[in-house]
């Protein structure tokens, strides 16, 4: 089998790319994948690091401003769409893929029209509840939509064909055990309260848990695992200002990374996070009730709606980045952890939203498609 993958612009739509790819080798030793990016983007990085060969082509999104420099962005980007076109079936045609598969970026429309123009089988996969302009555009030229999320088939046309897949969860994520990773961590049992804003941080969240933190480091009512990210190593010195030594009190661990993200995840009681696709499937698996805080800062507000599914689910709560802060924050976390029934009902129904064996409906997709007996 000879598969190539396009996706990029962000980690979200990179690593269930490379999650399906593996999971493909794993299957098919000896299948030949080739992963198409956007130059300079950081799928240079992820791809290189899963040992994939990979082709870059030059691809921009367009700006909404009539500025004079987001007017000269938008004729390149426009410059760009034309001579992507060209370099995708170039790419295409060397490559003599049995399928392409789209994972979301800019750089999954050109790569994905020219497979389909040049009749190459042809599936992609939306991570999130509201799906991207690019799998907008594609949904109804492809063989089949495969959706992370079931609430993302109300914004496509009834014309496509979609199956509801789930994303792609780590194996270790699924198989690791609240108790055995507590005693991991020397946790006691005490509520453990998990809290990270992404690996380069979250200035806004940083600051909407310092209290809590602090709080917790004065009264040990909680034990708190917070990581404050690339770009939050002045989160230590905050809390130094709010009168605690975090390193001194034994039930905090502030840290700049998790590098150990499937035993802390199954370690806590409660986790406070963004909204990202691939975190939400994770939290389901574990079956982690969580205080949601979406970034505003993405396209088409999708963390917004992906922390949406988990609330109306009674799954999660939401707090909008707009009105965090710390006040908030404390006053429901001491709500959510001072009502076990209505901790354990969240819990039972983020469970419920899992889908563990998605790495295998994918590749039955895959195969079906292959096989052609895919409806298009």
């Amino acid at each position: 089998m000879r598969v190539i993958f396009a996706g990029g612009g962000t980690a979200g739509h990179i690593n269930p790319a490379l999650a399906i790819a593996g999971y493909l080798k794993d299957k098919d030793p000896k299948c030949e994948i080739l992963y198409v990016g956007a130059k300079g983007g950081m799928e240079e990085r992820l791809v290189a690091q899963a040992g994939y060969e990979l082709k870059t082509i030059k691809i921009s999104g367009f700006r909404r401003s009539l500025s004079p420099g987001a007017i000269k962005d938008n004729i390149i980007t426009l410059k760009r769409a034309i001579s992507s076109t060209a370099d995708a079936k170039k790419i295409i045609k060397e490559f003599k893929p049995d399928i392409c598969i789209g994972t979301g970026g800019y750089v999954s429309g050109p790569v994905i029209r020219a497979a389909v123009k040049l009749g190459i089988p042809a599936v992609i996969h939306e991570q999130n509840a509201f799906p991207g302009v690019t799998t907008k555009m594609l949904s109804k030229k492809v063989q089949k939509v495969m959706l992370a999320n079931p609430y993302a088939k109300n914004y496509l046309s009834d014309s496509c064909h979609f199956v509801t897949t789930g994303n792609p969860v780590r194996g270790e994520i699924i198989t690791a055990g609240r108790e055995t990773s507590r005693k991991a961590l020397g946790l006691d049992d005490r509520p453990v309260i998990l809290s990270f804003g992404g690996s380069l941080g979250a200035r806004k969240i940083n600051e909407g848990v310092a209290d809590l933190i602090a709080r917790s480091g004065k009264d040990g009512k909680y034990q708190i695992i917070h990581a404050y990210g690339q770009y939050g190593k002045w989160f230590p010195d905050l809390l130094r200002q709010k009168g605690i030594e975090p390193d001194k009190c034994p039930n905090l661990d502030i840290r700049e990374y998790i590098n150990n993200m499937p035993v802390c995840l199954a370690a806590a009681d409660l986790v406070i996070c963004r909204a990202g696709a691939i975190t939400l499937s994770e939290l389901q698996v574990q079956g982690k009730p969580a205080i949601l805080i979406p970034s505003p800062n993405v396209a088409e507000n999708h963390q917004y709606h992906n922390a949406m599914s988990m609330v109306k689910a009674k799954a999660a709560f939401i707090i909008e980045e707009s009105e965090l802060d710390g006040e908030k924050v404390i006053k429901l976390v001491d709500e959510i952890l001072s009502d076990k029934e209505r901790l354990k009902e969240y819990s039972q129904n983020a469970g419920k939203m899992a889908i563990v064996d998605a790495n295998d409906r994918i590749y039955s997709v895959i195969r079906t498609v292959l096989n052609g007996t895919a409806k298009k």
